[in-house]
């Protein structure tokens, strides 16, 4: 209730838990860049750094605050944590577990062996984020 007040995203994590989703930090460098959101936060070390210096109009500096709950941190969107796999046999190890981690595949994984992964977490109900990548489609004639 608290996250929808404030203007954030709430995601549902499941037994009326909601997790907030904090706006992302950008490092002041590339603030505004289209590569800001695919690059970490860190701490502005420059001794003329506006940021550091805390002016009127720059971006905050990142601190410990910022970080997510420990109860939700590495979680996707979709409520799971991801797990990486690498052939048929690691997809055993989440037989109990597929309520909680997603199985995603490995990206060296050759397509046969992503067919045959993809079977196998279908028979033990374990979700798979990347099923559809290196599927080829079928001609039809």
């Amino acid at each position: 209730e608290r996250a929808r007040e404030e203007g954030k995203d709430a995601v549902s994590v499941g037994e009326g838990e909601d997790r907030e989703e904090a706006d992302e930090e950008v490092s002041p460098a590339t603030y505004g860049s289209v590569y800001s959101s695919a690059e970490v936060m860190e701490a502005s070390k420059g001794i003329d750094s506006a940021v550091r210096r805390k002016f009127r109009g720059t971006v905050r500096m990142p601190n410990i605050g910022y970080g997510s709950d420990k109860r939700t941190r590495h979680m996707m969107p979709n409520g799971f944590y991801r797990f990486v796999v690498s052939n048929v046999a690691d997809l055993e190890m989440l037989m109990m577990h597929n309520r909680k981690y997603a199985a995603e595949i490995a990206h060296n994984v050759s397509g046969q062996k992503r067919k045959a992964i993809v079977e196998r977490a279908a028979a033990l109900d374990i979700k798979v984020t990347n099923a559809k990548a290196r599927v080829r489609v079928e001609e039809t004639q």
